[in-house]
């Protein structure tokens, strides 16, 4: 496969694993457009939490699920998510929205709203795409040209998350994350799965460029290979 050829990248994991400093720094280096799928979950779940639709009520959640228009940024320097054309990408990170988003994207009429989108911004992705999320590679984009599925230990996930994150209790972390991998896993719409033909990166003792590296070797080899 040429360079200028494009290729989509589908790379699927919890939190915590560098998937979007990985997917943001993979897209950049190697000209691709980026798509953080969190985001989009997010940015609907910002929008119910802000219109006042319970989230706890899952008939709620589908009744609004096609309200809201939702417009995402591919450029990895500067992914921005619109909600009505209001700049989200700060409020979607507050806790308030992290609470509830793993119950927001359980229910199927939101991940159909939000699988459609992210076809069509795939589809459209002129030089190619990294498409970062949890089911990107069962679900969004079964035919990705590579797919690759980040992992890490909950100890080492919560350590990066409570870097991010400046003063949380580090088990306070680690307990919310594992809570969310058994909510995202175990849901019936697209849950949080390794694809049967992912590759499996464990980036528990490896620093993210490493991980960066590993992940780019593995783009250009599909590429040449093709």
């Amino acid at each position: 496969m040429e360079s200028s050829t494009p290729v989509i990248v589908a790379i699927d994991g919890p939190s915590g694993t560098g998937k979007s400093s990985t997917s943001k720094a993979v897209a950049a280096q190697l000209g691709l457009s980026y798509l953080d799928t969190g985001a989009q979950y997010r940015a609907i779940t910002w929008w119910m939490v802000t219109n006042g639709i319970d989230t706890a009520d899952p008939s709620a959640i589908a009744a609004a699920a096609g309200k809201p228009e939702i417009v995402s940024g591919t450029d990895p320097e500067y992914p921005a998510i619109t909600v009505d054309g209001f700049d989200v990408a700060g409020p979607i990170r507050e806790q308030d929205v992290t609470s509830r988003v793993s119950a927001v994207s359980a229910v199927p009429e939101v991940r159909a709203r939000i699988t459609e989108l992210q076809r069509t911004i795939a589809a459209s992705a002129v030089t190619g795409i990294v498409v970062e999320g949890r089911d990107i590679g069962t679900t969004v984009l079964p035919d990705a040209d590579l797919k690759i599925f980040l992992t890490a230990s909950p100890e080492a996930r919560a350590a990066r998350r409570s870097g991010e994150l400046k003063g949380t209790d580090l088990h306070a972390t680690r307990e919310a994350l594992v809570k969310r991998d058994a909510a995202d896993s175990s849901r019936k719409t697209s849950p949080l799965a390794k694809a049967d033909d992912a590759v499996e990166v464990d980036t528990t003792d490896l620093s993210l460029h490493q991980v960066i590296e590993c992940v780019v070797t593995l783009v250009e080899e599909k590429r040449a290979g093709r």
